[in-house]
């Protein structure tokens, strides 16, 4: 996409626009005669990637929200759409963490927390958008999944957990809004870096620059695409995990340690 084609989306919402993924989507995305609603926490951030989008001709408002806060977040979703109503909705914002040190499994309250940031609100907002999307007959929406919930990482369970939930949640919304014009998404990336260039300086394993997830991220939501794992080697390991028998995987598993 750019500023010498029409844009193939012009009213797009992108919650987590203050993170590095949200933010290198917005700039993708923005050109003139786009109109973008860009979501976070980090007010400061916000308002950067806004100038940086106005820069590029697009129009772009900001909100500045917890997504923690989810009856507000419902009601602002449904304010915006009305009003003006969204061809395009990238559900980007979750957070991520493992147990504390020292700790055997991780403190109920952080489950819950992570529970609520990777399942329960973008959930809520995903399927509030569809059935918004469906009464027009159109409309696409991505969800940001994760390659870590394809498998059960001791040090990491909730966050695995919680996002292969939305991954099965994000399916099963897909099958129920498909003839109705409406395309949903999961995104599954491995690990990115932070910065926008495209030239890969890899220090995670098989880590991509933020550029290219955003990039094909884009291009599976506007195809209608039911899944994207970025990079694809990922899907190797997810066969692996799925293959091998139990008690070998649970031996890899335990051997593995925090990044």
């Amino acid at each position: 996409m750019n500023g010498s084609q029409p844009p193939v989306f012009v009213r797009i919402l992108i919650s987590g626009a203050s993170g590095n993924l949200g933010r290198a989507l917005a700039l993708r995305l923005a050109q003139p005669g786009v109109r973008l609603s860009l979501w976070g926490r980090n007010d400061e951030r916000l308002n950067q990637v806004a100038a940086a989008c106005r820069a590029q001709g697009a129009d772009a408002a900001i909100r500045a929200l917890d997504l923690a806060d989810l009856d507000a977040a419902l009601a602002a979703l449904a304010e915006e759409d009305a009003a003006d109503p969204f061809d395009l909705v990238l559900l980007v914002a979750g957070q991520g963490d493992t147990r504390a040190p020292g700790a055997v499994v991780e403190d109920p309250a952080q489950v819950a927390r992570l529970g609520h940031a990777n399942f329960i609100a973008p959930a809520a907002m995903a399927a509030a958008i569809a059935e918004r999307m469906a009464r027009r007959g159109c409309g696409r929406i991505g969800l940001v999944g994760t390659a870590a919930a394809a498998h059960s990482l001791p040090f990491a369970a909730a966050y695995a957990g919680s996002k292969a939930g939305l991954a099965r949640f994000a399916d099963a919304l897909r099958l129920a809004v498909k003839h109705r014009g409406v395309g949903v998404t999961l995104v599954t990336p491995g690990f990115f870096a932070a910065s926008d260039s495209k030239i890969a300086g890899s220090a995670r394993p098989g880590e991509i620059p933020v550029a290219i997830v955003a990039e094909r991220m884009i291009a599976a939501v506007t195809k209608g695409q039911a899944e994207l794992v970025v990079p694809r080697r990922f899907l190797l390991l997810r066969w692996l995990d799925r293959l091998l028998p139990r008690a070998l995987r649970d031996r890899l598993l335990l051997s593995l340690r925090l990044p």
